[in-house]
Order: C-alpha cells, then sequence, then structure tokens
C-alpha cells in the first residue's frame, strides 16, 4: 500500500486540551487544500502527524508506542513524512530526536503551527483562517472550548507547567467569536476545558473571569448546553455558582480535582487548600446549586501517604458521595517538586490496591445514585441513533468520561434533544424510553 498523496493523517493522544489543538492544525490545512483524516485506524498520508501526550508515564508510554508504529508505516511505505507535536515533544525533545531519525518534523506544544507554514499550497489560493478556528472531529452537535493554556498553581505531583508554562487567558472577545462559528456550524454542547478554570481571568484582569464568560456564552442563541470541567478548589470563582444555578443552557455539573483529603498529603502536595476548606467547598456549591453533579479526580499513594492518610481517604469519599469520579496511583514525574524533594515510598502494589479499592467504593455509591434517577424524566442529548435503540447523555454526563443512557422507542435524531424517562440502572447502565 502507497502513501495518498495531498492527505494527511492528524493523531491525537492524551486529553480533549491536545484534541482542541489538532482540530486547529487541521483547519488550517484543510483551507491549504489537504484532505484530513483524524485518528485513522490506518493511516495512509502523504503525511502524518502525531500529536502526543506527556503528562504521565502511562501517557508518555502510549505516545512512545504509537510513533513506533508510524515508523515502522513509514518503513514500509504506507505513509509519506512523520511530524511530532505536542507535550512530549515538547518537554522531551533533546532525548527524543536522536532516538527516532525517522521523524521528519519535530514540534513543541506551541510552535506546531510552523509545519502549516511549511506545507505547499495545494487548493489554488488559500484565505487565513482565524487563530481559533477548527475542524470539529467530535460528533457535530459538540465540541470543546479551551479558554486557556498553562498552569500557575505548580502542584508537587504536576508536570503541566513544566510543559505549558505560566496560565494564559484567552480574550472573551475571541472566545465569543469562536462560540458563534461553531454555533453556525450546528454545535449546541459546549464542553468548557483548561487546566485551572477557577484562575481565568486573573492574569489579564486581575479578578475571576469565568462568571462573566459563561453567562455571555450562555447569552448566545443556539447555545444549549454548557459544561465546565478542570476547576481548581483553592481560590475558587464561587460566582460561577449562582451563574450555574440561575441559566438553564448552564449544566448542573462541575468537574473540579480535589486530589485528596488528608492535611499531611495536601500540604506535601502543595494544593493550596487544606481539610476543612475542602469540605466547607463542596457544602457551599451543593447548598447553592441543589441537584449539582460533582465529579473529581483523587490520588492515592502520594510520597508519604500513610494508612490513616488512606482510612481518612476513604471515609471523605464515603461521607462526600460524589457523583463522578477519577482514581489514579501517583507517578513520579520528571522535575516535578516531588521527583525532586520527595522519596517515591509508597510500593506500587499499595498504589493500585489503594487505588482499586476507591474505585470499587466509588462504583457502588455512583450505582445507589444512579438508582435514585428510576422514573425521572430527563433531557438528554442524542450521540448515536442504531437500529433499536439510541445513545445519550444528560446533563450531568460529559462526553467519554461519564456516563451513558440507552434510549429505547420514539424517533430519536443525533444531535437532537428529547425527553425521556428512566426506567433501570444495570451496573453502569442507564436505561430509559423515549417519550
Amino acid at each position: 500500500m502507497a502513501f495518498e498523496k495531498r492527505r494527511v493523517d492528524v493523531i491525537t493522544m492524551g486529553c480533549s486540551k491536545n484534541l482542541v489543538d489538532s482540530e486547529r492544525l487541521m483547519r488550517r490545512l484543510e483551507e491549504k487544500g489537504y484532505a484530513m483524516y483524524h485518528d485513522a485506524e490506518e493511516p495512509t498520508g502523504e503525511y502524518v502527524v502525531l500529536n502526543t501526550c506527556g503528562f504521565i508515564c502511562d501517557a508518555l508510554e502510549e505516545s512512545i508506542q504509537m510513533l513506533l508504529s508510524l515508523v515502522q508505516r513509514k518503513e514500509a511505505g504506507n505513509v509519506g513524512k512523520i511530524a511530532v507535536m505536542g507535550c512530549m515533544s515538547q518537554r522531551y525533545l533533546d532525548q527524543l530526536k536522536p532516538e527516532f531519525p525517522e521523524v521528519d518534523y519535530w514540534y513543541g506544544k506551541f510552535d506546531w503551527d510552523a509545519f502549516t507554514a511549511m506545507l505547499p499550497d495545494v487548493s489554488g489560493g488559500h484565505k487565513p483562517v482565524p487563530d481559533w478556528d477548527r475542524t470539529i472531529t467530535t460528533p457535530p452537535h459538540s465540541a470543546y472550548l479551551k479558554i486557556s493554556e498553562g498552569c500557575n498553581r505548580f502542584c508537587a505531583f504536576c508536570a503541566i507547567p513544566l510543559i505549558t508554562g505560566r496560565h494564559t487567558s484567552r480574550p472573551v472577545e475571541e472566545i465569543l467569536d469562536e462560540v458563534r462559528e461553531l454555533v453556525s456550524r450546528g454545535v449546541k454542547e459546549f464542553n468548557v476545558i483548561a487546566q485551572d478554570l477557577s484562575s481565568y481571568g486573573m492574569d489579564t484582569a486581575g479578578r475571576h473571569l469565568l462568571p462573566e464568560l459563561i453567562e455571555r456564552i450562555s447569552d448566545i442563541e443556539g447555545v444549549e448546553w454548557i459544561r465546565l470541567h478542570y476547576a481548581y478548589p483553592a481560590d475558587f470563582p464561587y460566582d460561577i455558582l449562582r451563574v450555574i444555578r440561575e441559566r438553564k443552557n448552564v449544566c448542573k455539573y462541575l468537574d473540579i480535582a480535589l486530589q485528596h483529603i488528608s492535611d499531611n498529603v495536601l500540604t506535601r502536595m502543595r494544593r493550596h487548600i487544606g481539610r476543612e476548606e475542602t469540605l466547607s467547598l463542596i457544602k457551599r456549591i451543593r447548598e447553592e446549586v441543589p441537584g449539582i453533579c460533582l465529579r473529581t479526580t483523587l490520588m492515592v499513594g502520594f510520597p508519604g501517604e500513610t494508612e490513616e492518610d488512606f482510612e481518612e481517604l476513604k471515609e471523605f469519599v464515603r461521607e462526600a458521595r460524589f457523583d463522578r469520579m477519577g482514581c489514579f496511583a501517583y507517578s513520579e514525574e520528571q522535575d516535578t517538586y516531588a521527583a525532586r524533594h520527595y522519596t517515591d515510598d509508597v510500593p506500587q502494589d499499595v498504589k493500585q490496591q489503594r487505588r482499586e479499592e476507591i474505585e470499587e467504593m466509588q462504583q457502588r455509591i455512583a450505582g445507589q445514585l444512579n438508582s435514585q434517577l428510576v422514573g425521572r424524566k430527563l433531557k438528554v442529548l442524542v450521540d448515536e441513533v442504531y437500529p433499536d435503540y439510541a445513545i445519550a447523555r444528560t446533563e450531568f454526563d460529559s462526553p467519554e468520561v461519564d456516563y451513558e443512557v440507552t434510549v429505547y422507542g420514539g424517533n430519536p435524531v443525533e444531535g437532537e434533544f428529547i425527553e425521556v424517562e428512566i426506567t433501570d440502572v444495570e451496573e453502569e447502565n442507564i436505561n430509559a424510553k423515549a417519550l
């Protein structure tokens, strides 16, 4: 199989923030006349671009394995030239280049636009596109909306500031222009993302601008769902709770990574918040937005985490009863504060056992909470339609990471909102009938 001229394959590793970068690249190359393919099972492009992740060791390994497979495809003549961009190459460029001489072009997290400039124009005269413009690779009714880059928090375990640099907020008007354009293409659901939503506006206006931004997005006709991801608990912008409560098209959903509850661990993590402040934050969120769905992320096995710390975390999970949760075992990341100052002293098998305990607890809690939905009538967004059923989501469920609703009956249409009645819950399956 020979590679296809004027075709570019883009493969995205890692998070939704990376995906937005890939979509921006694709839009520029489409305008220059190239046929774009995203995450194809068998890339066959004249060029293939690998957008890498370097956040944790597992993600780094996945990016390396994908690069190795692309090198094999190049050697077999199935792809032309290889370009690498993103977090992994931003952080480890000097180490990677000698190991992968087969790679033709190297870019980091922020200089990938040079790849667009380097490729010849085959369109016969392309028009410049706005910096924010992109080709949506998600279902056409749903999109991620990245409002800032970078992070100033410098948590002990996290390499993100080493990769992305300081927190930088995008201009409000630029974001609004992007939303209006995406609405004109049929996007109805906007999943707002950033490394740290809580800091939006602090670098540009010296104050929290997230509430104002979300209100202004909410005012745009055609925006039907707005969902917020990756708030930081310290210096939380409390006025966003009023916006979530008052605006009908802002989902009662908040993704806020807490990581732990033990003061000992939180201090060592450099999280800038303690146990009592965390409990007060959760209480206030639930009081100000009744019925809100809280998603969080926890970490176990951080250096110095004792059995007492872990028991405290388990009790916290039992009492807080989060609607959605992810749990990760600590992984030492090069050049982070934890790697430089702490000994990774929790054995790997203990980390995994603790992670599994937390996940099993959360699975039971989520099952109990989901069972309370039975009999409720809810608005859902249809993602996929099959002959005998459809797959949809409630406002409490973000794409890919949360639950799906299997809908029976009716005439659901992909990308449309319908009303359903939840009929039963089986482990992680939520079933409903169309009304």
